[in-house]
Parts: structure tokens; C-alpha cells; sequence
């Protein structure tokens, strides 16, 4: 047995991810797999960005220079903010998400999560020896800021906000999320993290960066990972107050992103962007299609303002992820965050869509047929 782990490493669990292109070819004797399992974008990498990092491998010996100054410098400019001390980067979302972690909570503190929601917020929080209070979705599949205000107490230092929400697609309406903000104690922060926020309907989702100029304790987090097309570049980052980013940038690591990812965001936003709408615009009409076809099939479809699908059937999840595994089509299976018969599917191409539905279509009538 190791010796000397931390103590609150024992209460954390592994993060699981879904299994690999390779794996599945391997395990099932396939020549190609559909993966539609972990919410990518399958459009990507953009064609800038594309050449941008190709050029920058040559000088991968150095540590980032320039292009990390550039993207914050950038990023301030496309969220109208007055320059780039209101912004910092980390290794993907997830990194920055856990810097956050590591600059604010302290054993004893406490911190709100839905139940129904991305599985690292816990963890981390556990991590820095925090309480974790998770509040179930509604029946409707959304957070209820109303239920987060009830669990509030004096000791609460973050309220994490997946928003869409991973794994359901929904979102807080604007009304709740101003009165929330109200609601939070002195200390509390509120941190935002809209990784699928540029497939949703912009009218929809809450002005997080107005409260943030607004000197309210909101962060906003972010990433190049769904929307741009750059999962494997790990590229997050945020949008707060500058003292808060000054104490961000004090605990995460120097360096904290990659300089072949740096070069591609820096690229797909001086270059890229029509492209990346004209792709997303894809990929929300395809969402509308798949909804409405597997409702037309018996489905539950939640609707959805990410870059996925919800929804829910009437047989074991797992049964049917496994199914269509062997016909090479990889989907998540929600069982893990207690929906034992709903499946989130990703928006690929409209190719890679298609053969998601003439597989499911196949699977579904096999299990329907079964149980009659």
C-alpha cells in the first residue's frame, strides 16, 4: 500500500471517461467507430487553426511567449472587456476549474453542485477539504436556483454552475440568475462554466460577463474544447475581476497552456470564426432533426442548447450504449449520474448523425421486439 496520500484523496472518485475510438475498434473487431460520447467537435480542427499549430510545433522547445499574451489580449477584446487583466487561461476547462478550486476553498468550506452535472466539480472541491452539498435537478431537468438558495449557508465559498448543464442540455433563465447573485453570502463566488454556451441560444442564457463588470463575485469559465473544435489542444480559460484573475494567476502554474493549442486559439479567432458558425449552424439544425426523430420513435427528448442530446427510452441504458457499441457507434449512458434509461448522444457531422440514427433505429426495434 502507497503511504502519505493526501486524507481528502479518499473521499474523491476517478473520473471515468468514455472508452476510445481504438478500444472499441480492438474489443469489437471493428474497421471504423462513430464517436458521438464525449461531446467533441467533430468539424474541427479549423483550417487557420489547423496550419497555426503545424507551424508552431517547430518551436515547441520554448516555453509560450507571445500567443498566450495575444489570446487574453483577444479574448478581452470579443467579450468587451477594457484588457486582458480580466482574463486567464489553464489547460482546458477542467484545469482552470481546478485553480479556481485551489485559490478559493479551504477545509471547511462548503460548496453547492447539482446532483445531475459535470463529475469533476465535486471532486476538486473534496479535494481542498470542502464540503460538497449537491442539490437534485428538477423535474424538468434543470437547476433550480430557487433549491440553491435554500441549501446557501454562511459557509458557502462556491456555487459551481454548469450552465448548459453536462448532462442534460438545459439552462437557468436569466430572471433566476440575477436574483440568485443576490441571495449569496459575502464570501460566496459564483462560478459560471459555459463550455457548451455558443451552441445555445444567446437569448436564452444569462449576461454573465455585465455581473462580472458589474464588481459582483461571478466567474466565468470557458473553452476552446466544444464550440472551436480544439478538445486535444487544452485550452481554457476565464473572465473575472482582474484581482481575482492576480490571485488565479498567483496559484496556477506558470506556463499553465500548451503552445501548439495557444497558436490554434489564437488563429481560429482572428481567422476561423465564420467557419465555426457555419459548422455550429450544422450542428443546431441536426440537433433539431435528431430531437425530432427520436421523438418520433417513442424517445423523451429533453430539449437541449449544447452541442448534445439527452433523452431517455424505455430499456436499460447501458443495455442499449452496449448494443450499439458492437455496431460501432459509441454513446454515453447516464446511469452514472443516476438516469438508468437515458443516453446523452453528441451532435457529430450530419454523416456521422445519420449513422448514429440508422444504428439506433436498428437496436431499438431489436430491444422493442424482444420485449413484446
Amino acid at each position: 500500500m502507497v503511504n502519505g496520500i493526501r486524507k481528502a484523496a479518499f473521499s474523491c472518485s476517478k473520473y471515468v471517461s468514455g472508452k476510445s475510438m481504438d478500444e472499441v475498434m480492438r474489443e469489437y473487431g471493428l474497421d471504423s467507430v462513430v464517436k458521438l460520447g464525449s461531446n467533441e467537435n467533430m468539424y474541427g480542427p479549423f483550417p487557420h487553426a489547423l496550419e497555426a499549430m503545424r507551424d508552431e510545433v517547430a518551436m515547441i522547445n520554448i516555453y509560450p511567449e507571445r500567443n498566450y499574451i495575444k489570446l487574453k489580449e483577444l479574448l478581452a477584446d470579443r467579450f468587451g472587456l477594457e484588457d486582458a487583466s480580466w482574463v486567464s487561461l489553464g489547460h482546458g476547462a477542467g484545469n482552470v476549474l481546478d485553480s479556481i478550486a485551489k485559490t478559493l476553498l479551504e477545509d471547511g468550506d462548503e460548496v453547492i453542485i447539482p446532483q445531475q452535472s459535470y463529475r469533476l466539480y465535486p471532486e476538486i472541491s473534496k479535494i481542498m477539504g470542502a464540503k460538497v452539498v449537491e442539490v437534485p435537478l428538477d423535474e424538468h431537468y434543470r437547476i433550480s436556483l430557487q433549491d440553491f438558495a435554500k441549501a446557501l449557508t454562511p459557509r458557502t465559498k462556491i456555487v459551481w454552475l454548469c450552465n448548459p448543464n453536462n448532462p442534460t442540455g438545459t439552462v437557468v433563465n436569466r430572471e433566476d440568475f440575477a436574483w440568485f447573485i443576490d441571495q449569496m453570502p459575502t464570501d460566496c463566488w459564483l462560478v459560471v462554466d459555459e463550455a457548451y454556451a455558443e451552441f445555445a441560444d444567446q437569448n436564452l442564457l444569462p449576461d454573465v460577463v455585465s455581473f462580472i463588470r458589474e464588481g459582483r463575485q461571478v466567474i466565468d469559465v470557458r473553452t476552446f474544447s466544444k464550440y472551436y473544435g480544439l478538445a486535444g489542444g487544452r485550452i481554457g480559460y476565464l473572465l473575472a475581476d482582474p484581482e481575482f484573475v492576480n490571485w488565479y494567476d498567483t496559484v496556477s502554474e506558470p506556463f499553465n497552456s500548451n503552445r501548439t493549442g495557444l497558436a490554434g486559439a489564437v488563429a481560429l479567432l482572428e481567422h476561423d470564426l465564420p467557419e465555426c458558425q457555419r459548422c455550429c449552424d450544422l450542428m443546431k439544425a441536426d440537433r433539431t432533426r435528431m430531437n425530432q426523430e427520436l421523438t418520433d420513435l417513442g424517445c423523451d427528448c429533453i430539449d437541449s442548447q449544447a452541442n448534445f442530446l439527452f433523452f431517455s427510452t424505455p430499456f436499460d441504458a447501458n443495455e442499449l450504449a452496449e448494443r450499439l457499441l458492437r455496431r460501432g457507434v459509441i454513446v454515453r449512458p447516464c446511469a452514472g449520474w443516476g438516469y438508468d434509461k437515458h443516453l446523452r448522444v453528441s451532435i457529430g457531422t450530419t454523416e456521422q448523425n445519420d449513422e448514429f440514427l440508422r444504428q439506433f433505429k436498428a437496436v431499438y426495434s431489436e430491444m422493442l421486439q424482444a420485449a413484446a
